[in-house]
């Protein structure tokens, strides 16, 4: 018979062992589980050679694409079988749990880890995230969603405090976890550092148990970030299963300091110990060895279709590959392919654009200066490579500004003015801003960072060996100024105002008019598309894509809603799909859509808002192309009682035209005095001298107001009423 494991050994098994494993229990046949860093690629120490952070010498691995990159690829298909590359690179390794994917959205494009995150809007996040789990957990590896949640920037990431209203959390920045872990049921989801309306994440209960565990269904494990636990015994009661790095001697003391003293009941460690018994009894199949080769080739097809062709002026691209080009900037040669920190991989081998490039066109090289400049003097066309170091963005602090170095901008100044067919190729984790060059240039490409084939990559798509596929998932501003989370971001005093609430990306600058220089969902191709034909109904979009073009090629068909609310955004992603298509060739696409596309979060939870929603079809966020509407009944309307606002009563059918009969006319001052008590509780109305009687049958009303049957035939003959009238009236 197994010895019953004391509170001490339960309370030791919810401490992690050292950086990277946790704490077997064999009494309860708990073995000792390795997670590693991800998400782009596995980052494992080799053994007996970590450091104290966890952060150096890494066994080499497939590096790909970053989320910032793979994002723009719009494709969970894609993003599901890198998941299942990982997968088998984690069996080889013998991990069980990679950390990723990151789902946290780009609040503001500062955000020093927005290399690692996929988007500003949370649908496209959540999908992207979902094939992610799918891919990995299809081999029996472990994902651990991360960051749950309100993580959106580095300053002060372990103490600042996300101030935020509950609507904005339940409808930006927890609906992609909340995909994930519905229809994915990740082994675990990671806490985040940072506390939310003052509350740790690792502590917060209401976030982990009520509405992680109880309303999302979640059975996993929770895992901290590494060193996000504060007080252990509170997390623990909170819902933070396991608490990373370890050993922690103090932690354990306190949970069982906690359970003698009654505080915490040994039936919630208990509970914890049983979800890490789970999660140690998963077990992938090891794996000899992986298929290196066609990894890498993975790796380049992703990064293939992360690339955004942002500017094409006059077809300069594809280039003739019979003709020469001239390569300037280090880039071209060194590549920049990943962000800094915790997800840093070493790769299995590294692609430059130069020497691909190279092997497809006459080349010459100049990495920057007067060389540089002669060389585009005498060229025909440039292919000028430029982007942000890594020191500039990074996990651990955030950015300042959105600009390349100074020495760059100047570089790419130099190179324009010395040859009008200079393309720029960018290499970034982050937005940049484009200013004040992008008019000096008749192209540019969005390269991200693209992981460890990147290089190969581009050349392919500058010379027209593949079609340009990416679309933005995040808007690139004109300037920072410009941005929604300007004013706020990244706080003081470790509190940071989420003031702009839901208008975060482009539902902010399509809803107040902000240009920007390229909106969301924006990308070229070597061809072109025709939509036609849409059918709109409360479950889908339906619509004929043509390629109208000359060669083949992908689109992103997106559909936006735009509700009948002037306090929602003026449109919001609630679909999309892609699809490829050869010259001439038609085909018939449907968007699926649901409840929550007509929904928005309010004290009652998610409810659909009542009215006529014009669904849009767009190639962007800004260049809608089709639309149609669909009329939403909306929920049951609140019941009146003596504590609702007159405003209520002036929007019930039947009550509603009364109260303005009634007080037709009635100003004071120029005051309509109807428009000034709008707010007031009928209530509190009734106790101002004189108007309490005068309310008398407004309170005799209530039965007749709530009724929905004489509801509904009041809100019938007026609109019948209506319809006629406007029938009847002189033009």
């Amino acid at each position: 018979m197994e010895d019953t494991p004391s509170v001490e050994e339960k309370a030791a098994i919810t401490v992690g062992l050292d950086t990277w494993h946790t704490v077997a229990l064999p009494a309860l046949g708990i073995r000792s589980i390795e997670m590693a860093d991800g998400p782009h690629g596995l980052r494992q120490q080799a053994e007996g050679d970590g450091d104290n952070l966890g952060l150096g010498n890494s066994v080499p691995a497939t590096c790909f694409p970053p989320a910032t990159g793979l994002a723009s690829s719009w494709n969970a298909d894609l993003v599901e079988r890198i998941g299942r590359a990982l997968g088998d690179e984690c069996r080889v390794a013998g991990i069980d749990v990679l950390l990723g994917p990151g789902v946290n959205i780009k609040r503001s494009p500062l955000c020093g880890r927005n290399f690692e995150y996929f988007s500003e809007d949370p649908l496209l996040s959540g999908r992207l995230g979902a094939g992610w789990v799918h891919g990995i957990q299809s081999r029996g590896v472990g994902a651990s969603v991360k960051h749950f949640a309100a993580n959106n920037q580095e300053t002060a990431r372990m103490t600042v405090s996300a101030d935020v209203d509950e609507a904005t959390l339940r409808e930006l920045y927890l609906p992609a976890f909340e995909h994930i872990v519905k229809t994915e049921k990740p082994r675990t989801v990671m806490c985040s550092y940072n506390r939310i309306n003052g509350i740790p994440a690792a502590e917060h209960h209401w976030l982990l148990t009520d509405v992680l565990r109880t309303e999302w269904g979640f059975d996993g494990a929770v895992v901290s970030d590494w060193g996000a636990v504060e007080h252990r015994a509170p997390a623990l009661a909170a819902g933070t299963d396991l608490e990373m790095p370890g050993p922690q001697r103090g932690s354990v003391d306190d949970v069982v300091a906690a359970v003698s003293s009654g505080e915490l009941a040994e039936s919630v460690l208990d509970t914890t110990v049983a979800r890490l018994a789970a999660l140690a009894a998963h077990r992938a199949t090891p794996l000899a060895s992986f298929d290196e080769d066609a990894h890498h080739d993975l790796a380049r097809d992703a990064a293939a279709e992360s690339i955004v062709l942002l500017r094409n002026e006059g077809g300069i691209l594809p280039l003739d590959p019979s003709r020469p080009v001239a390569v300037i900037g280090e880039f071209a040669r060194t590549p920049r392919y990943q962000g800094a920190g915790s997800s840093q991989v070493v790769p299995t081998r590294l692609d430059n654009a130069l020497d691909a490039i190279r092997e497809i066109a006459p080349t010459e090289f100049a990495a920057g200066g007067p060389e540089a400049v002669a060389l585009a003097e005498r060229s025909e066309t440039v292919i000028l490579f430029v982007g942000l170091p890594p020191e500039d963005e990074s996990e651990g602090y955030d950015r300042t500004h959105l600009n390349l170095p100074a020495d760059q901008l100047e570089l790419i100044a130099a190179v324009a003015a010395a040859n009008p067919r200079t393309i720029v190729v960018l290499s970034n984790g982050g937005v940049v801003t484009l200013e004040p060059w992008h008019d000096s240039v008749p192209a540019i490409v969005e390269g991200w960072l693209l992981g460890q084939a990147g290089g190969g990559a581009m050349a392919q798509l500058l010379f027209g060996l593949r079609d340009p596929r990416g679309r933005l998932a995040e808007s690139i501003p004109f300037r920072l100024q410009d941005t929604p989370a300007f004013l706020n971001f990244p706080g003081a005093n470790d509190h940071v105002l989420y003031g702009e609430r839901i208008f975060v990306g482009y539902r902010y600058y399509e809803t107040v008019g902000v240009p920007v220089r390229y909106p969301f969902g924006h990308g070229l191709s070597y061809t072109t598309f025709d939509y036609a034909d849409l059918l709109v109904t409360r479950a889908s979009a339906r619509l004929t894509v043509t390629n109208t073009g000359t060669r083949p090629g992908r689109e992103v068909v997106q559909a936006y809603v735009s509700a009948p609310d002037a306090a929602r955004p003026r449109r919001e992603l609630r679909g999309f799909a892609t699809l490829d298509l050869a010259p001439g060739e038609s085909r018939t696409v449907e968007v699926p859509l649901d409840a929550r596309s007509f929904s928005k979060w309010d004290d009652a939870g998610w409810v659909e808002i009542a009215g006529d929603h014009r669904v849009e079809i767009g190639r962007s966020s800004h260049d809608i192309a089709l639309d149609g509407v669909v009329g939403i009944r909306g929920p049951r309307r609140k019941l009146l009682t003596l504590d609702s606002r007159m405003s209520d009563f002036l929007a019930n059918p039947v009550i509603g035209p009364i109260l303005r009969a009634a007080s037709a006319g009635a100003m004071d001052g120029g005051t309509n005095l109807l428009d000034m008590v709008k707010s007031v509780p009928l209530s509190r109305l009734a106790r101002f001298p004189g108007v309490g009687d005068r309310l008398k049958s407004l309170r005799l009303l209530l039965p007749v107001a709530n009724n929905r049957v004489i509801h509904f035939a009041a809100s019938f003959f007026r609109s019948l009423f209506t319809s006629r009238k406007s029938k009847l009236r002189p033009t």
